[in-house]
């Protein structure tokens, strides 16, 4: 699996980019300064919230933003040792064959009343 680059990391890069401070972005999105420095050091996941706040912000979409935190996820989980062992020993669910079938009866066509299709005795509401 390639490495995936850490939220954060991303995050850090984008303030950067447009020369932003932690406060300036924490007041534009109505988020803390403490969650956006917990952002940038990596002890605070991309939730959907915050997901969709930077992706208002920075032009993008909210997918890109939990892409990132989901491919970083699964990255980092996949190496813990305990769950790569397990991981290991799990094999690949094979299909079963189903049985053939059986031949489907043709349904016969419903027979139309004597009034152009209406039953007999039932009065039209048009």
């Amino acid at each position: 699996m390639a490495k995936e680059q850490s939220p954060s990391a991303v995050f850090k890069s984008y303030l950067d980019q447009y020369n932003l401070t932690a406060a300036k972005v924490a007041a534009d999105i109505k988020l803390s300064q403490s969650s956006i420095r917990l952002l940038i050091g990596g002890k605070l996941k991309i939730s959907i919230p915050i997901a969709l706040r930077l992706a208002k912000y920075f032009g993008n979409k909210a997918e890109y933003w939990v892409g990132l935190q989901s491919a970083y996820e699964l990255a980092e989980s996949a190496k813990e040792p305990k769950l790569a062992s397990i991981l290991k020993a799990i094999s690949r669910a094979k299909k079963q064959e189903s049985k053939a079938p059986a031949a489907k009866a043709k349904a016969a066509p419903a027979k139309k009343g004597a009034k152009g299709g209406r039953k007999s005795g039932v009065k039209s509401r048009a």
